[in-house]
């Protein structure tokens, strides 16, 4: 995820939780000692790119809250990362192509409603429908029928996927276009979310105050400041909030975030500024984390442009890779927060999971020589300079950037051959890259959406794929990618996607620069702070004394 929610209506004794949430949240107090669930968690926040809707949010910040007010089918252990059931209650299949899934009875949304088989099956055909322009539809393209709802080009041709049926209440069926094994260990995405009638009946409404099935409710949010949410003390599953609430605080500057920390105006910082690495240990102790995610850093190239799709440019890109010395900047800057990468992936995957290291190659390895050669051969860079551009109000991104633009300058004996260009806010910069107006390199980090090596490549290179901004497109990467998503061997399927990386090695559309640990700093004030797999932390396990 380039890390959804319902609008609702709140009476009687919800209205009484919310109001008593939201003074909570305005003095940020505790309340009874050794954790008894009853303060609110302040933590730092950045605004989402767009209002929360599962399958139009494919960045942290909005998945953060996606994950706190919803509940899917599956569920990633925050511990290991593997998926278990939620609310399916099984899932069945003879062929890995069709599927009969079974619903947990006993669930509803926070406004009552029951979550029945239908309403995975409206949201979902309401994620795939080309009109709907959600971010995430293509997660949706495995199901039978999405080449008429989504067509390349074009109108829709039909309003549904013909590939989900619902058989009764709580039951319904998916046929999938090609046999996909590990397809069920996917629905833990926020995209596969349930949504209330809420969501299609008053949907600006709805977008206004979100309603989920999870264990928190939303309040409020104010842009640019806070979001507050409260626990629903009605929720059915088991990991029910040990909080009354988390107020998520928007910070522009995690230099800022990390100083009100310090100072008790704050409990939990998920984004240690780099700066502040040499002392984090000594200002925190125990209560800093540094911990292996599924989380990788890269520079994209615009392969929409001609100037840097053109035949000849792969040596170009390539060259860019081998200029940029990951081992001297993940030393210097990071303090072993960051590992140099040496494929696309995660090692987090484990060899099982479909990490590889060194997949690739030469072209991962600092050498300014041949970084120089390859970039003359392939004729030079486009306009004879390169930009690297990037939010910075989140993540030390700005430290980052100057450091690979000085490796380059260095390893190319040019000073002026690359320069930074900082974007103010994420959710600028996310529009910017959305909407093709990049022309040179730009930052693509990616927080695994579940653990399995086909969400590192599918959803970031797969022609027109959901998060695939550089536009990048090759036929065998996309062949491999159906094949390997087809096998029902782990270890075929394993080595088939890691020749496609081999491809991605080979045509570089976008560079590896390091894997980045999960980091977090919380307050005296909370105890049971943990991150997940994700790097995100597990809100609805924090206690406040």
């Amino acid at each position: 995820m380039l890390g959804g929610t319902r609008a609702r209506t709140l009476g009687g004794a919800a209205l009484a939780l919310a109001v008593l949430g939201s003074a909570l949240l305005a003095t940020g107090c505790g309340g009874g000692a050794g954790g008894s669930g009853a303060g609110v968690v302040r933590a730092s926040w950045g605004d989402p790119q767009s209002p929360l809707e599962p399958a139009n949010t494919n960045e942290v910040q909005g998945g953060k809250v996606l994950d706190m007010i919803f509940r899917g089918l599956k569920r990633y252990d925050p511990k290991t990362g593997a998926a278990q059931d939620m609310l399916a209650e099984k899932i069945d299949s003879a062929d890995q192509q069709n599927f009969t899934i079974t619903v947990k009875d006993g669930w509803t949304f926070g406004n009552g409603e029951k979550v029945t088989a239908k309403s995975f099956v409206d949201a979902w055909n309401y994620a795939a429908l080309v009109d709907n322009k959600q971010k995430n539809a293509s997660f949706f393209q495995d199901v039978d029928g999405y080449d008429k709802v989504h067509p390349a080009k074009g109108a829709a041709t039909a309003k549904t996927l013909s590939g989900l049926v619902v058989k009764d209440e709580r039951t319904f069926t998916v046929r999938l276009r090609t046999k996909f094994s590990t397809w069920p260990d996917t629905l833990g995405y926020a995209a596969y979310s349930p949504l209330p009638r809420a969501f299609f009946d008053d949907h600006q409404g709805w977008l206004k105050r979100p309603v989920g099935n999870g264990p928190y409710m939303v309040d409020s949010y104010t842009k640019g400041s806070s979001m507050k949410l409260s626990r629903w003390d009605g929720y059915p599953g088991d990991d029910k909030a040990r909080n009354s609430g988390v107020e998520l605080r928007v910070y522009t500057d995690n230099n800022t975030a990390y100083t009100d920390l310090q100072a008790g105006n704050l409990d939990l910082v998920d984004d240690i500024p780099s700066a502040q690495l040499k002392n984090v240990k000594n200002d925190l102790g125990d209560r800093y984390i540094n911990q292996p995610a599924g989380i990788i850093q890269t520079v994209v190239f615009p392969m929409y442009d001609e100037a840097w799709s053109k035949p000849g440019m792969e040596k170009v890109r390539r060259g860019l890779s081998m200029a940029i010395n990951r081992e001297q900047i993940t030393e210097q800057i990071y303090q072993k927060t960051r590992t140099p990468a040496t494929d696309w992936t995660s090692p987090v995957l484990g060899d099982q999971g479909g990490y590889k290291a060194g997949l690739c190659g030469g072209a991962c390895t600092y050498d300014p020589g041949e970084a120089k050669r390859l970039i003359q051969e392939g004729g030079g860079l486009p306009g004879g300079k390169v930009t690297i551009t990037s939010n910075v109000d989140t993540g030390s991104h700005r430290l980052w950037m100057d450091a690979v633009c000085n490796s380059i300058n260095n390893a190319l004996g040019n000073d002026g051959a690359c320069t930074v260009n900082p974007v103010g806010t994420f959710a600028d910069f996310r529009n910017q890259v959305a909407d093709q107006r990049m022309t040179s390199l730009f930052r693509s980090g990616w927080q695994m959406d579940y653990p399995l090596v086909q969400n590192f490549l599918q959803p970031l290179y797969y022609t027109n794929a959901s998060s695939n901004y550089g536009k990048f497109s090759d036929p065998q990467f996309d062949r491999l990618v159906d094949e390997a998503n087809a096998e029902s061997d782990t270890g075929k399927a394993v080595g088939t996607f890691q020749d496609a990386e081999k491809i991605l090695a080979a045509q570089m559309p976008a560079v590896p620069l390091w894997y980045q640990n999960g980091s977090a700093g919380y307050s005296e004030n909370l105890v049971d702070v943990q991150l997940n797999a994700f790097s995100v932390p597990v809100y609805d396990r924090i206690q406040v004394k």
